[in-house]
């Protein structure tokens, strides 16, 4: 048996061939190694740059996309904002047109109610022409044949009746107006005007504290005074009830035999003091103030003079809601009327449930 082939070399060692030959294969393949990974590596790296250039190209294209959308995005706006602006426009118009047609209808409905007023009065003066006149006392405006001649040509035949031209014998449609603003307060009626322009229940203003102190305060004022301002205070907010007392329920009774008021008040015409009064009355009629239980009997007058309040509240509140469609001076006439009214009940006068 022979060992494997050995050398010597510098130093006179000898070292096996097969050791030396396994030395280089082992440095070969440790430098393959090394090329192979800096293939790899060459190749990774070009990947990546690969891949990082197609995402910048991506990238680029979407902010693009994002500047196209941007752009899209602000067209819409403006032409949202132009859009809108149109539509408002359009709206003020249409609302201005309104607001024109609606002020010539209520110009032409005035006129119209003042034509109205002028033939009505104009009927009323007729009337009263045709009933002065009798066969034995003949009315010379009817009858232009029983005139002078020199006065004959002031009268001139219209639609079948005879309308006098000039200012004398009964009133014509301007003398009747005359007639009526001659009677007007012209202090009452400007600070109705006044308040007319801004209607509230506000009893600072001239025309309702005037009321308050001429006409509502005297008209409330009770000798029961704490249960009165309760009252005005009811009618004020409109919350005051007035219901009448059943005739059948109970027979009369004595005024000393029941209290005033009370939760659980008779249904029946009971002859008690008025709460309000404190005199003995027969009470056909109770009122409730607010959400309260109690009920207090009250006697006609004491009614009258409470219900010509309400009937005056309510006017002025049909007018501040603007429910009432006349003119300054017929809502003023209809004031005064009800003026009238709480002056004549507030002096006991009133009338009855039979009239």
């Amino acid at each position: 048996w022979s060992g494997p082939e050995s050398r010597v070399e510098g130093g006179g060692q000898a070292v096996p061939t097969s050791a030396r030959e396994h030395g280089d294969l082992s440095r070969l393949r440790s430098s393959s190694l090394e090329i192979r990974e800096k293939e790899i590596r060459e190749k990774g790296s070009e990947i990546l740059r690969e891949q990082l250039d197609a995402a910048k190209r991506e990238l680029k294209l979407k902010d693009k996309e994002c500047e196209r959308l941007s752009q899209v995005r602000n067209q819409l706006e403006q032409e949202l904002e132009e859009l809108t602006a149109s539509l408002f426009e359009e709206a003020h118009k249409m609302v201005r047109e309104a607001n024109v047609k609606q002020a010539a209808a209520e110009k032409q409905l005035k006129e119209a109610q003042g034509k109205i007023d002028v033939l009505q009065a104009e009927v009323t003066a007729l009337k009263t022409l045709v009933l002065t006149s009798t066969p034995s006392s003949p009315n010379r405006q009817l009858h232009p044949q029983l005139q002078p001649s020199g006065t004959r040509g002031a009268y001139k035949h219209v639609g079948g009746h005879i309308r006098n031209k000039s200012a004398s014998g009964l009133p014509a449609v301007d003398t009747l107006n005359r007639y009526f603003i001659d009677r007007m307060d012209s202090v009452l009626y400007a600070e109705f005007l006044m308040w007319r322009e801004h209607p509230s229940l506000d009893r600072s203003s001239a025309f309702l504290s005037r009321i308050y102190r001429e006409d509502i305060g005297p008209c409330l004022s009770f000798t029961r005074s704490e249960l009165s301002q309760l009252v005005q205070s009811a009618v004020e907010n409109n919350s005051l009830t007035i219901e009448p007392v059943a005739m059948s329920a109970l027979p009369m009774v004595k005024a000393s035999a029941i209290e005033c008021g009370g939760p659980n008040g008779f249904r029946a015409a009971i002859e008690t003091k008025c709460a309000l009064s404190g005199v003995s009355r027969l009470c056909r009629h109770r009122i409730k103030l607010g959400d309260k239980g109690s009920y207090y009997y009250i006697s006609p007058s004491s009614r009258a003079r409470i219900t010509a309040v309400c009937n005056f509240f309510t006017y002025i509140r049909y007018i501040q809601q603007g429910l009432v469609r006349h003119d300054a001076e017929q809502m003023f006439w209809e004031v005064m009327r009800l003026r009238r009214e709480m002056t004549v009940a507030k002096l006991g006068f009133y009338l009855t449930d039979q009239g």
